[in-house]
């Protein structure tokens, strides 16, 4: 088998990446200060289309009781469906709509922040774009940072996507009840993510269900 690599891009290409990273991260520094200021804990949640981000948003919700205490930014690249699904636990929900871009940044935060109440409010979710590449790149100066995958995306899924899952401070795996007929070994993808960030909790859950939410709420240092 021939690999073929990449020579990389244009070292124009490069220094104006580095620019808008660095950017960013002025950005999300921030952002984090404002949180900080507010006294919000502010979370981001990354993961692939259809693992299960808003599900598990919601499942914290309705475990932690706390309605308006709890803001919610949802992005996506169109729709608002996201949005109006965690709406109805009760949270101020302000949608970000990113067209064609693959995942929120800094700049984006600090503008749906000014359109959300955060009087009162002292738990913050961002549910980020449906993406394992793009977010983890782009700190939004979110205290802690969740990785939501499912035993439905396949074996491989942690492995091939190694950056994401070094920046997150936990790691759900989504959909268990599914890991048979996926014929996919929820003990093997643990192994694959302590290879590649030991230090992050991984929780196996059914969002739906509500099985290990529990757990994801107190490795995220929440109170029920």
């Amino acid at each position: 088998m021939k690999i073929i690599k990449s020579k990389g891009p244009e070292i124009f290409d490069i220094e104006l990446e580095k620019a808008l990273l660095a950017k960013n991260r002025s950005l999300a520094k921030a952002n984090k200060k404002r949180f900080d200021r507010s006294k919000i804990l502010a979370i981001d949640i990354m993961g692939s289309i259809g693992s299960g981000k808003t599900t598990l948003i919601k499942a914290i919700l309705k475990k932690l009781g706390i309605g308006k205490k709890v803001a919610v930014i949802a992005g996506d690249l169109t729709t608002s469906i996201d949005a109006e699904r965690i709406e109805v636990e009760g949270a101020h929900v302000v949608q970000v709509n990113t067209g064609k871009e693959c995942h929120l940044d800094a700049n984006l935060i600090h503008q749906a922040i000014d359109r959300l109440k955060l009087d009162g409010v002292k738990l913050l979710f961002i549910e980020n774009v449906g993406n394992l590449i793009c977010p983890g790149e782009f700190p939004l100066g979110a205290h802690k940072r969740l990785v939501v995958t499912s035993v439905t995306e396949g074996p491989y899924m942690i492995v091939k996507h190694p950056y994401i899952f070094r920046e997150a401070d936990v790691i759900v795996l989504n959909k268990i009840d599914l890991a048979k007929a996926m014929k996919v070994n929820p003990s093997q993808l643990q192994k694959d993510a302590k290879k590649i960030n030991p230090n992050a909790p991984f929780i196996r859950i059914n969002a739906l269900s509500g099985i290990g939410i529990p757990k994801v709420i107190n490795a995220l240092g929440l109170k029920t």
